[in-house]
């Protein structure tokens, strides 16, 4: 098949494209791995680098991997029904007000969203100085992206003829949430929990502002051994943060394909014991 200047052009941009994002990736990743970051490989490989970040900044990066997730459970906990209530009043002035208004805090920076929650709960001492506290700056900022993300997919979905016709069945309210609901609501939240485990694992602004010398987050940590220490060490605690990140975004859109075998599995079950 002949190809025309247009594929070659398209296949140009595209690998240019490629190679913008991935080579300082690459770079990064061998600079964490060399004895000295301007001699390159040619100084040698080493894992002391990768060592120290563990040794010195071990909490940051477990406390931001639990926050992420804390963040993506308060927000699945909070956003489905939110969605779920922006798709059952669609047509009401306030439901629409509401809609709007959550996506505020995309519209301000990181910092003064970090500056009105410190300013409103700064006094309140046990909360100033708990991880809850940065947990709360990444809710308000994660939040939006999952509801505009179920919400997109229950407008989709007939839900009103399936509730419809659970509650001539005889279904109660929560039976139809959790019957129909939440599982039209499923590839919403995985989507939005993807962008919610970035979101909330990258997050700067608002950790930076929120953050004491004991609730530090690992981009906060990250930037402070760029501005304080050696190449190597930046680099180093930048691999450490791919090795964290990538497994926990492959597990998740792994999760439907287990949710269905699991079901495929109970299904199966029951059929060999009515069989």
């Amino acid at each position: 098949m002949k190809r025309g200047p247009l594929f070659w052009a398209q296949l140009s941009v595209t690998l240019l494209a490629s190679l913008f994002l991935t080579v300082p990736i690459a770079l990064t990743i061998l600079t964490a791995f060399a004895a000295n970051a301007f001699r390159g490989l040619s100084s040698g490989l080493t894992m002391d680098w990768i060592g120290k970040v563990l040794n010195v900044y071990g909490e940051t990066i477990l406390r931001s991997f639990y926050l992420a997730l804390a963040a993506l459970a308060v927000c699945i906990f909070c956003g489905v029904p939110v969605a779920y209530a922006f798709v059952r009043f669609t047509r009401c002035r306030l439901s629409a007000l509401l809609e709007e208004s959550l996506v505020l805090p995309l519209s301000v920076p990181g910092i003064a969203v970090g500056l009105g929650i410190l300013l409103f709960w700064g006094t309140v001492n046990w909360f100033r100085h708990s991880w809850l506290f940065i947990l709360a700056g990444h809710v308000i900022y994660c939040l939006p992206f999952m509801v505009r993300s179920v919400t997109a997919v229950l407008r989709v979905a007939p839900l009103d003829v399936q509730e419809e016709a659970a509650r001539t069945m005889g279904a109660s309210f929560w039976g139809r949430f959790f019957g129909i609901v939440v599982p039209a609501a499923s590839p919403g939240v995985i989507a939005g929990s993807l962008q919610v485990l970035t979101l909330s694992m990258g997050e700067f602004n608002i950790s930076w502002m929120l953050q004491t010398p004991f609730t530090r987050t690992l981009p906060v940590g990250l930037a402070d051994s760029y501005a304080s220490m050696r190449l190597e060490i930046g680099a180093a605690y930048t691999v450490v943060f791919f090795a964290l990140i990538v497994p926990l975004l492959i597990f998740t859109q792994k999760i439907p394909a287990l949710v269905d075998r699991l079901r495929h599995g109970r299904d199966s079950g029951r059929a060999k014991i009515k069989g």
